[in-house]
């Protein structure tokens, strides 16, 4: 809360700088002529290492008039003290990132770098990026130099600058414009008179809408003249002269002509001499000072203007007068174009030449043109003349001489330093010194400007507005004789800061920011940089001061600044925490007691009461000590805020010492009449051991989470509150903190541990509204339910005990009782019992309200009503009704508890009665279906569960038969629990309605991952188990518009575009799933729209099912179930259904044989419309003969298909996948597409048949053939397999036998010729027995008749095989 002085950035290379600048070190002479004839100096890397490693050539330097070899001592202390620093010219970018040192003709540059030590800390070093010399001509030296950011012009770095540009004044008059990296940018001669000093000024925002906007400028001052440059002509000639010569360095060019920069140039006259100036802007006089000027000036018939002409202020020090102002009336003189010296022009490029040709190894010639170049130099531009600009006025002191002026950053304050050893503070809109210090010669002057900090003026009493937030301005005085910096409040405020620094440091102030920056591009912006920074040339140190707002409130009596150092102290002693409690109450009490201010006082009441280190002791006495000191002063001074504040937390301190004390107290047994509520706990006793069970989990949590952990008196204060008619009020905070406090507050008497009476009777007399109270019993009741399960009959006895006297304070129950009325505290009760999501905690919460209130109700009744007749009230009904619904959550619950197998995981769903009831009709069944999911039980598995106990009893043997011991053990309890779960829910877990609800639930699941094929057909299968045909064409048609038409769709797009089965890279980039995935799909898909066409058929004979709910369910409001949707579905149009189970069908099976097919073509113009619309359509479908070459194209493919099938059968044996038809579906389907795609079904069985035999599978063959109708081509097809088999036998296998032989030679010509003409080779297996092939032959002369053309050939080939049997 103080001032302090802060290290932000430390000099690297230190000693490097000073060696370079006053030659203490000699540099290699071919560098140095390299760094004098070139002013680029791009790269210094070589000359550095060149530099140090010449370090044992010390002895060889020649002396230098700065520093002599012959001082014994005093010229090395001089340099190593630091002094050395006072000789240099010094400038630092207001953005700190480059410091610019340089003497007589040469200049180091230093840049911003990230430095690490090897402690760990990081920081920013300035360190030395350029050193070379400066100067041109013979004999100058540095004079003035100033480092100017440039904004950049990115929007991504608004606000920020690009590069720094360095001006530098010479004592030729010059004025050059170098990068950070010495490139030297522009050079003007605007006056031929030594520069003295250079001053920048930039945009800032006024303060104040009636300010004039001040433009941005160079100002620069000779002894006779002063030269102001438009910044935003500036701004645009160094971003020019940047581009070109970046671009002529580039390309080795010498075309480089810099723009001329718009200037004005004013002789300022009556002033004997100037040594600095600042220029502080454009200002608009006021009419009383313009007439007022005009009759001092014009004397009596002087003439005044209709509005008051801008004019330019420049104030000047020096002598004769001591101090003059100067006001330049805007449009009296024009802007001046510089001209531009063709000796410079040359110099440029001629050193950019140069640098490109000593790049590329072209500087042999480099000194051939050093004579020409020294001729064009002596040629000096024009400079033209200034305009004389007569002094207005000044301080006249004859003796005194002015040696520096600093402009405030309002531009309204000026401080100057003279040679007397005076600090005088200036008036800049008055033209008066309003303040004088003595005693700092040689002074160095800077400015500080503090914004006052957020929410400052927001602690003082009283409405506070939304108000702009204050500045506050300071003067820094550096006094080098003296070594100390001094930090004085303005006008007329103290000293507020005093440090001791080095006797040889330097202040840097640079009173500017950006250059180019405007009302536009500063909008939303701001600039991180140090108003004023002290170089401590000993250690390399660079600090800023750091002023609180504060200090420039008033003077160092002020009661609001002891009071804010005094709040400080008190955090301090707040943050040690290893602090005894008494002497923290000590501290705290002296602190409290010695702050004045009422809002500071509050304050830091608030910071101990809200401290977690305090005991409860030490704020109450502090906060009685006080309250009792605002007791004993005048009622008018006391802030009542304050007061109140000391008075409720007393309260609340009081009430809870007196808790704890109660809950320290040895409890005497209570005794309490609650049979009824015992009995009730006893008949649920086994479900809530088993819910008790399976909530007793392990679980991880943290120690300051523990609902056991001791609540401290700050978080007690933090909910509680006193209204303005002195009662307590809880504040609604976190369930977290909620439990804690109502812990707290019950616990100890929900467990005997406490008295009962006396803490409820405490809590009545502290003031708290008995609802607060029930809530707060709830509220850690239910949320520690896992404590009450451990000992459920103790607690439930005394929580009601506890209930019993809270429904007995005033206020709690009504006094007048209606049986048809609701009581608003039970309901309170009830709201609270319904909305928990812990069952067993709440139904036994239920029991004891339930007793307590039909106990309360009677007894009024009885005491009204004087009868012998049971009471009955509305709210006794709705809590029977609760009662009801709590059990049936209660075993709801524990189903959704029961955790997956070991696979699986994931939370278990918790249900409460509001988020049932907010579910709607089908709430119950979707969260059973969703634990039927996470538990992965099949279709099968569920059906058993609805099956009779006989059944189950046969189901659950053969499942324990087959499976492990536990896991069967597990998995049978499962069931039996969700059976139990059903039975209690005989309407809302109907089994149509389960079914339903978990293929819906599977069918999502896959949609979220279409991979799972399993979830997709367990959909089915449980759609499938839906007996109400409604019902079924319902879900089956929400699936296929929701889930299944438009990736059937993408499939069948993608499998014509390809014209076979596509890879499983392109089923993934088409269809969202892999090519196995896929395949799974397209039989799922078949065999849903195969359930839709046979519910669509079944729906006219059989009536809708009715739904309902139990009756105690009945009042939910929520949204359909998924039957009741199913219902209102419409019907569809069969023959469309049929059209897209052909194709689901081809699909299917191009996908599961690989088959090379299209589709879509083998359907005509009006059957490929037709696909993918609405089923509830009635689309133009085919009608009448096919056109023959499509029905070819059917016929064909389904021959492949079958051909596919027994190849698959007769490979080896793969597993069976997973999900799918069995093998033997495939024919049989086959053969039910040939009729609706108008393809002859006996074309396939003899087809099928010849396949079979092929393939060596005779017995399959003979089964199929008793289907074929057409047996004579049948006979004829047979004939050739059997001629293949036996030509094999007799003519192609490898090793021929002696009967083979002369078997062949005893056939008939005819049948041998025909026997040589079969090709074997068409045959699958044509290694036969022989005995299938005499059985295949007798069948075929069976099957053909005795005048069939082959008949005779089919009997010699029988009397053939007979013939080889025998031999065989």
């Amino acid at each position: 809360m103080s001032c302090s002085l802060l290290e932000f950035c430390r000099l690297q290379e230190l000693k490097t700088v000073r060696d370079y600048l006053f030659q203490i070190q000699k540099p290699d002479p071919a560098e140095e002529n390299k760094q004098t004839e070139n002013e680029l100096s791009w790269d210094t890397s070589d000359w550095e290492s060149s530099w140090d490693a010449d370090n044992n050539k010390e002895e060889e330097a020649p002396p230098t008039p700065a520093v002599n070899e012959e001082t014994s001592g005093q010229g090395g202390a001089w340099l190593q003290g630091g002094a050395w620093l006072q000789d240099c010219v010094v400038s630092l970018s207001p953005c700190s990132d480059l410091l610019v040192v340089a003497r007589e003709q040469k200049a180091v540059c230093l840049s911003a770098k990230w430095r690490s030590d090897g402690g760990g800390r990081e920081g920013v070093s300035l360190a030395v990026s350029w050193t070379g010399t400066l100067s041109t001509d013979d004999g100058e030296c540095v004079s003035s130099s100033i480092c100017i950011p440039l904004a950049s012009q990115k929007r991504s770095s608004t606000g920020r600058p690009d590069w720094t540009c360095v001006v530098v004044g010479f004592s030729s008059g010059y004025v050059r414009f170098y990068t950070e990296s010495g490139v030297l940018l522009l050079a003007q001669l605007l006056h031929e008179d030594p520069v003295l000093r250079l001053k920048c000024r930039t945009y800032a925002t006024p303060r104040h809408p009636g300010v004039t906007e001040q433009q941005e400028e160079l100002s620069i001052l000779y002894p006779g003249a002063l030269v102001t440059i438009d910044g935003f002509s500036l701004f645009q000639s160094l971003r020019a002269c940047r581009n070109q010569v970046a671009r002529a360095t580039a390309a080795g060019s010498d075309a480089i002509q810099p723009p001329p920069l718009a200037y004005k140039k004013w002789a300022l006259q009556d002033m004997d001499t100037i040594v600095d100036h600042s220029s502080v802007g454009i200002m608009t006089l006021c009419v009383f000072d313009q007439m007022k000027n005009a009759s001092i000036l014009g004397g009596f018939n002087a003439s005044v203007k209709g509005s008051p002409p801008a004019m330019s202020q420049y104030v000047t020090v020096g002598g004769g007068p001591y101090t003059g102002f100067y006001y330049a009336v805007e449009g009296s003189s024009q802007p001046l174009l510089s001209h531009v010296a063709l000796a410079v022009a040359s110099k440029l490029t001629s050193a950019l030449f140069s640098a490109a040709s000593g790049w590329l190894g072209w500087n042999r010639n480099r000194n051939r043109n050093r004579p020409e170049e020294e001729a064009v130099q002596k040629h000096k531009p024009k400079v033209e003349p200034a305009t004389p600009l007569a002094i207005r006025f000044g301080l006249p002191d004859s003796r005194r001489h002015g040696e520096s002026i600093c402009l405030s950053p309002c531009s309204t304050l000026a401080g100057v330093t003279d040679d007397f050893g005076r600090v005088t503070l200036l008036d800049l809109a008055r033209g008066v010194a309003i303040r004088m210090w003595k005693g700092y010669r040689d002074a160095q002057l800077g400015w500080l400007q503090v914004l006052e900090e957020h929410g400052e003026r927001d602690s003082s009493p009283g409405p506070a507005p939304s108000l702009p937030r204050r500045r506050a301005l300071f003067m820094v005085i550096y006094a080098p004789r003296r070594g100390i910096l001094e930090v004085w409040a303005m006008q007329h405020g103290p000293r507020v800061g005093a440090f001791n620094v080095g006797k040889h440091c330097r202040l840097l102030y640079a009173g500017y920011h950006l250059m180019g920056v405007n009302n536009v591009t500063s909008r939303g912006w701001q600039l991180h940089a140090q108003q004023v920074s002290l170089l401590d040339p000993v250690s390399g140190a660079l600090r800023t001061v750091d002023v609180p707002f504060h200090l420039a409130l008033s003077d160092q009596r002020s009661e609001r600044s002891r009071d804010l150092h005094l709040l400080k102290r008190l955090s301090a002693l707040l943050r040690d925490g290893d602090l005894r409690p008494d002497v923290l109450e000590s501290e705290a009490r002296g602190v409290l007691l010695d702050i004045r201010h009422p809002a500071i006082r509050k304050q830091a009441l608030e910071s101990l009461l809200s401290n977690r280190n305090a005991p409860v002791s030490c704020l109450t006495n502090v906060t009685h000590a006080v309250h009792d000191v605002l007791q004993q002063q005048n009622p008018e001074d006391v802030d009542p805020a304050l007061l109140q504040l000391c008075s409720s937390q007393l309260k609340l301190l009081q009430l809870y010492s007196e808790i704890q004390r109660l809950h320290s107290e040895v409890c005497s047994d209570q005794q309490d009449s609650s049979l009824g509520v015992e009995e009730d706990v006893s008949l649920v006793g086994p479900a809530l051991q088993r819910y008790a069970r399976l909530t007793s989990r392990p679980s991880v949590s943290f120690a300051q989470d523990s609902p056991d952990a001791p609540l401290p008196p700050q978080a007690f204060l933090a909910q509680m509150e006193c209204t303005a008619d002195g009662a307590l009020r809880v504040r609604r905070t976190p369930e977290l903190e909620w439990t804690l406090l109502g812990t707290f507050v019950f616990w100890g008497c929900l467990f005997g541990r406490s008295p009962i009476q006396k803490v409820c009777g405490t809590l009545q007399q502290a003031g708290v509204r008995p609802q607060q109270l029930l809530s707060l019993l709830l509220g850690v009741w239910l949320q520690r339910e896992r404590d009450v399960l451990q000992r459920p009959e103790e607690a439930v006895r005394n929580f009601h005990a506890v209930l019993v006297s809270l429904s007995s304070m005033a206020g709690a129950v009504e006094e007048s009782w209606d049986p048809q009325s609701v009581s608003p505290w039970w309901q309170q009760v009830r709201s609270t019992c319904i909305q928990s999501h812990n069952a067993a905690a709440a139904l036994l919460a239920a029991f004891v309200a339930h007793r307590v209130a039909k106990a309360t109700i009677t007894s009024r009744a009885d005491s009204k009503l004087q009868s012998e007749w049971e009471a009955v009230s509305l709210d006794l009904e709705q809590w029977v009704v609760c009662v009801r619904q709590l059990e049936d959550v209660l075993l709801l619950q524990t189903l959704l508890l029961v955790s997956p197998p070991p696979p699986a995981g994931g939370a278990a769903t918790r249900c409460s009665i509001k988020t049932l009831l907010e579910g709607g009709a089908g709430g119950i069944a979707d969260s059973v279906s969703k634990w039927v999911f996470r538990h992965s039980l099949s279709p099968e598995r569920l059906k058993e569960v609805f099956l009779s106990e006989d059944d189950q009893k046969t189901a659950e043997g053969r499942e324990q038969h087959g499976e492990d011991g536990t896991a069967g053990e597990d998995r049978s309890r499962s069931k039996k629990l969700l059976g139990d779960v059903c039975r209690r829910f005989p309407h809302s877990l109907s089994p149509d309605l389960v079914f339903a609800h978990c293929c819906w639930e599977h069918v999502v699941q896959w949609n979220r991952d279409p991979e799972e094929g399993r979830f997709l057909c367990w959909a089915v299968e449980h759609l499938r188990l839906v007996s109400s045909p409604q019902i079924q064409l319902g879900v089956s048609s929400m699936m296929w518009n929701t889930f299944l038409v438009k990736r059937l769709s993408a499939a069948s797009y993608l499998v014509e575009k390809v014209g076979k089965a596509p890879k499983d890279r392109l089923c993934r980039r088409d269809v969202g799933m892999g090519g196995d995935a896929v395949t799974s799909f397209l039989g799922c898909c078949v065999q849903l729209l195969q359930i839709l066409m046979e519910a669509d058929s079944a729906v006219g004979g059989v009536s809708a099912p009715e739904l309902s709910v139990e009756e105690a369910w009945a009042g939910g409001a929520g949204p359909a179930s998924i039957a009741q949707l199913a219902l209102e579905q419409k019907g569809v149009h069969y023959p469309l259904v049929q059209h897209h189970f052909l194709l689901a069908s081809m699909l299917h099976a191009t996908m599961t044989f690989t088959l090379k097919v299209k589709p879509l073509s083998l359907f005509d113009s009006k059957g490929q419309n037709a696909f993918f619309r609405d089923l509830t359509s009635i689309q133009l479908l085919p009608s009448g003969d096919m056109d023959p070459g499509l029905v070819l194209l059917r016929q064909q493919f389904l021959l492949r298909l079958l051909t596919g099938w027994v190849q698959a059968i007769d490979d080896p044996p793969a597993p069976p996948p997973p999900v799918g038809p069995p093998a033997s579906w495939w024919p049989s389907s086959c053969l039910e597409l040939a009729p609706p795609l108008q393809v002859n079904p006996d074309v396939l069985r003899r087809h099928l048949v010849c396949e079979l035999y092929s393939r060596g599978l005779d017995l399959r063959a003979e089964e199929v053939m008793l289907q074929v109708q057409d047996q004579d081509v049948l006979g004829s097809q047979l004939l050739v397999l059997a001629g293949q088999r036996l030509s094999y036998s007799l003519l192609h296998q490898p090793a021929q036998t002696q009967p083979a032989m002369e078997l062949l030679a005893r056939l008939p010509p005819t049948l041998c010729t025909w026997l040589k003409a079969m090709d074997p080779s068409e045959l699958r297996c044509p290694l036969a027995p022989l005995a299938r092939t005499s059985r295949l032959v007798g069948r075929l002369v069976d099957v053909l008749p005795e005048n069939h053309a082959q008949y005779g050939l089919a009997l010699h080939l029988l009397e053939a095989v007979e013939a080889l049997a025998p031999e065989d």
